[in-house]
């Protein structure tokens, strides 16, 4: 069944407010037990999701042996004569820090209540830096203090480390990116730094990220506020056993910022955060052709984006494997809720959406299979179940008045509709779209732009553009758009066209064994056959 909320109900539900987050210490196990606990319950389900179990597993084996809340010691950041008064530079003194927890046995660096400005810091093994109510790590504002490493820049690196984390009581990390940048931008000017400047901005690389971990086992970021990155947010770069979870994540002060990165990882829960960012809320990444992003479960988020809510495939020179999103909301949302891109050589697989709400977001789903970035080697896009999912899509600008808004683009065009679209000779496969319903505002004007049955041809393909929903700019349906596919069911979808539009509910084109059941079509004209059929073979409808 559906669960049809407001959205003003669904956000007093799951907001995280930072004076509510308490995070108590447990026992790994007992806390290990809640999550497995979580994934049963959600397998319960979906049978199918038999991921589910060594994700578990590997999540119980971490709690249990990675670095203890309860057990490990505790070493307070002024033992180290770290300053909370906003002013001293600490970055000497929290790595001395750091360095002396890891060479003793492991522990955590407790941060206090004020204000602790550093540049670069690194993590290393079994050491957890604790922030507590009222205690906030800030950037400083001066680029040169922050270092670059594995191309990124970072204002916390850790680099092929164990049993790390980032945890605490509402602390907060503060990366003043909107200073840093435009500093940054004052160097390039005076020739200091060296930067193309596209677009008037600095190359993401060089502007820091909050939290950049490299090839690290077990990792824990919980209980704290993300806040204000000069680029993406936090990124996770070829990781495993990461547990991401119970966040406030504010990361819209500057171009670029994204909510949480995730590349090629394997074993991964996303849970509990609470997004507000100016580029892709939860984005996953596969930036090496020999790497797979697997095994990643993301649950019970509420995002709000200038661009995608919940969003991969750029890059996707690997591949995608296993992934749960499972109960999460986005509003307010430029682009897709969500997108799934294969488009640089890489493969999309074994993908579940379950229980989505979405609310003033301009579009709903778009899956995409392009030929971006290796010429003659085409992604790959096969086995994807969305389900249980209402979605509202609004006739006005979702995003409109926020810091960086998204642009305004591909026009002209009338107000899109959800697109599945692969290439002639890649195929899009085996996609179940179930109790799905989606309010559309309608008004497609033909005047405005169009392209009618009669010119379907028109689309174009463009394997090698960037892949967004809008890229085509008009599509010949309001509902769904369907082209280069195979292997397509329809169950209980209803589809709701608020005011006449020229286009049909649903185009097929070039789509192949497609079944349709329980289809619902409301619009303000009666239309016989709201789903049309082009270059298209076994496609069944039943009421």
């Amino acid at each position: 069944m559906i669960i049809k909320k407001t959205i003003r109900e669904i956000e007093r539900k799951r907001k995280i407010k930072a004076r509510d987050i308490k995070i108590v210490p447990e026992d790994e196990k007992s806390e290990a037990k809640k999550i497995t606990e979580k994934i049963k319950e959600a397998g319960e389900r979906r049978s199918s999701w038999s991921g589910y179990l060594s994700l578990a597993l590997v999540l119980m084996m971490f709690l249990v042996a990675g670095p203890s809340l309860a057990q490990v010691k505790d070493y307070k950041a002024s033992l180290f004569g770290i300053k909370s008064n906003g002013t001293t530079f600490n970055t000497r003194s929290i790595q001395k820090a750091i360095d002396f927890i890891h060479e003793n046995g492991g522990g955590r660096l407790v941060f206090d209540v004020g204000r602790y400005l550093t540049g670069t810091i690194y993590l290393k093994s079994n050491v957890t830096i604790y922030l507590l109510e009222g205690a906030i790590l800030v950037g400083s504002p001066n680029p040169f203090d922050y270092d670059l490493n594995h191309n990124w820049t970072a204002l916390i690196f850790a680099l092929e480390q164990e049993n790390v984390g980032i945890t605490g009581e509402g602390g907060v990390i503060d990366g003043q990116g909107f200073t840093v940048a435009n500093n940054l931008v004052d160097l390039i000017h005076k020739g200091l730094v060296k930067d193309p400047l596209r677009n008037d901005r600095p190359r993401e690389a060089i502007r820091p990220q909050n939290i950049y971990f490299w090839r690290c086992n077990n990792v824990l970021i919980e209980g704290i506020t993300l806040k204000d990155p000069a680029s993406w947010n936090q990124q996770y770069d070829q990781c495993r056993n990461v547990v991401i979870k119970n966040l406030i994540i504010d990361s819209k002060s500057y171009w670029n910022n994204d909510g949480v990165d995730i590349v090629d990882c394997d074993n991964v829960e996303v849970a509990n955060l609470y997004i507000d960012a100016a580029d892709d809320g939860i984005c996953l990444k596969s930036h090496d052709k020999n790497a797979v992003c697997q095994n990643v479960y993301i649950h019970n988020n509420t995002v709000r984006t200038s661009a995608n809510g919940i969003k991969f495939g750029t890059a996707s020179l690997g591949g995608f494997k296993n992934i749960k999103i499972i109960d999460n909301l986005v509003y307010d949302t430029y682009r897709s809720a969500i997108i799934f891109d294969a488009v640089d050589g890489g493969f999309v697989e074994d993908i579940v959406v379950d229980q989505l709400k979405s609310s003033n977001t301009g579009n709903v789903i778009f899956l995409r299979v392009g030929e971006r970035w290796q010429p003659g080697k085409k992604g790959q896009m096969r086995n994807i179940s969305i389900s249980n999912v209402y979605a509202e899509v609004p006739a006005t600008k979702p995003d409109a008045g926020y810091n960086y808004e998204g642009p305004w683009e591909h026009q002209p065009r009338n107000i899109s509709p959800s697109s599945i679209v692969g290439l002639p000779d890649a195929l899009i496969e085996n996609v179940t779209l179930k109790n799905i319903e989606i309010h559309h505002p309608g008004g497609g004007d033909p005047n405005f732009a169009r392209v009618g049955l009669d010119e379907l041809d028109k689309v174009p393909e463009i394997p090698a553009n960037y892949p967004e929903f809008s890229m085509f700019k008009e599509l010949p349906a309001w509902g769904f758009y369907v082209r280069h596919a195979k292997n397509i069911t329809f169950e209980n979808v209803k589809l709701v066209c608020e005011k006449k539009d020229y286009r049909r509910a649903i185009v097929l084109d070039d789509v192949h064994n497609v079944k349709i059941t329980g289809l619902k079509v409301q619009e303000p004209i009666f239309r016989k056959d709201p789903v049309y059929a082009y270059r298209s073979t076994e496609v069944k409808i039943k009421k």
